[in-house]
């Protein structure tokens, strides 16, 4: 059938609500860094949302998106080729399509950016983001929402668990590993310089996710309503877990509190249209609380994965993409979980997530390398002790 006004409509205000979410994680994340580093992390996200943009309508729909071949897209798409504003027989428009996908892909690369914070160089950033979006990012979409490998198995990601969060979040960690620590890390204080300025990200986060999850219905109808309230229910309960199990360490902090919103929110991603409103609090109160402890070992070895994308997207999506092979019902979306005796649907969500996990991880790692053995990826010692906002902008946020 045709798509209908309605359909239109939402998914037009979901694009804008995904597109705030890019720099939104610009303003988490500024806030949590040094003041002399707050533009350059804020600015990130928007050259981010820039270069998916012409990266995305050039190459990587088509990547993504074009045929059904196993591994990746064809080239059937590049250029807005066959990329018509006219629905005909489609429930939604292909061009509304593309850039309602188009917001997913910059959102994943601006969460990454959490592993090379306040040390990376602007010109290394542009080539390995490009080189991330088109290798990585195209190839996993395909695979889960292309018609590719995944897909054809039955894996199920409603809105991007494995896609977006299980992807940044390891993506942010090989990268992390191959940058290297900032500089006076673990001697010096990094604490964040603006935690109003994050839980002010953290909220347009929780704005934007609305149009992410109940978007991803791609239909203006019931499953989008029902993914809306689950996705709420799961934010809401991340954010008290974890602010009860930081205020039973100590001090009920903020910042945890937000964290583990987030932490619900990539969670319940993958899950929202297949379980049951009361399994979001299931899902958002593990994902938060294994949250929190991978942030603790992280911190404990010592690794600096900066604005920990790793403990929060790529920990919560992996357990949410599980998830949903526990808790998908039937009577949601057609699909059986381990709740309703099938263990067929967990089997496949676990190979699904440690494929996607493995690939991002040993592919992100060696895209960093080449980048870093052929141009370096890190500003200068000089540079990173000025900070980023100076030596890379010319400007000062204060």
């Amino acid at each position: 059938m045709a798509a209908s006004e309605g359909t239109i409509a939402w998914l037009l205000c979901s694009t804008a609500l995904v597109m705030l979410m890019t720099p939104a994680v610009g303003f988490f994340y500024g806030g949590l860094v040094r003041k002399k580093n707050f533009i350059s992390m804020v600015a990130l996200s928007f050259i981010t949302f820039s270069l998916v943009t012409i990266q995305w309508v050039v190459i990587g729909y088509s990547l993504a998106f074009g045929g059904t071949a196993p591994v990746t897209g064809n080239l059937d798409f590049a250029g807005l080729a066959n990329v018509s504003f006219d629905s005909a027989n489609a429930p939604y428009l292909p061009l509304l399509f593309l850039i309602f996908q188009l917001t997913f892909a910059a959102v994943t690369m601006a969460i990454v950016t959490s592993g090379m914070a306040e040390r990376i160089k602007l010109s290394a950033f542009l080539i390995f983001a490009l080189l991330w979006v088109t290798i990585v990012y195209s190839t996993v979409a395909h695979w889960v929402w292309g018609g590719g490998w995944l897909q054809s198995i039955g894996f199920l990601d409603f809105a991007g668990g494995a896609v977006v969060h299980i992807a940044a979040g390891f993506a942010a960690l090989a990268l992390a590993m191959v940058i290297g620590k900032r500089a006076g890390f673990g001697e010096h204080s990094m604490d964040p310089h603006n935690i109003p300025m994050t839980l002010l990200g953290a909220a347009l986060l929780w704005f934007g996710w609305f149009g992410f999850n109940g978007g991803s219905a791609l239909a203006a109808n019931g499953l989008a309503v029902h993914a809306v309230v689950v996705t709420n229910i799961s934010a809401a309960t991340g954010a008290l877990t974890w602010l009860f199990i930081s205020w039973g360490r100590g001090m009920p902090s903020s910042i945890g509190m937000v964290s583990g919103a987030v932490a619900g929110l990539g969670a319940i991603t993958p899950a929202c249209g297949y379980v049951s409103p009361m399994a979001g609090i299931v899902i958002g109160a593990v994902a938060s609380g294994l949250c929190y402890y991978a942030m603790l070992w992280r911190i404990q070895k010592r690794m600096d994965e900066s604005l920990d994308a790793w403990a929060v997207h790529g920990v919560g999506g992996l357990w949410g993409t599980i998830a949903v092979g526990i808790f998908a019902i039937g009577s949601v979306n057609g699909a059986s979980g381990l709740i309703e005796g099938s263990t067929a649907l967990l089997a496949t969500q676990i190979i699904g997530a440690v494929s996607v996990m493995v690939f991002v991880f040993a592919v992100t790692f060696v895209l960093a390398w080449v980048v870093n053995r052929l141009i370096g990826l890190r500003v200068s010692e000089d540079a990173e002790y000025v900070g980023l906002d100076l030596s890379q902008h010319g400007e000062r946020a204060y």
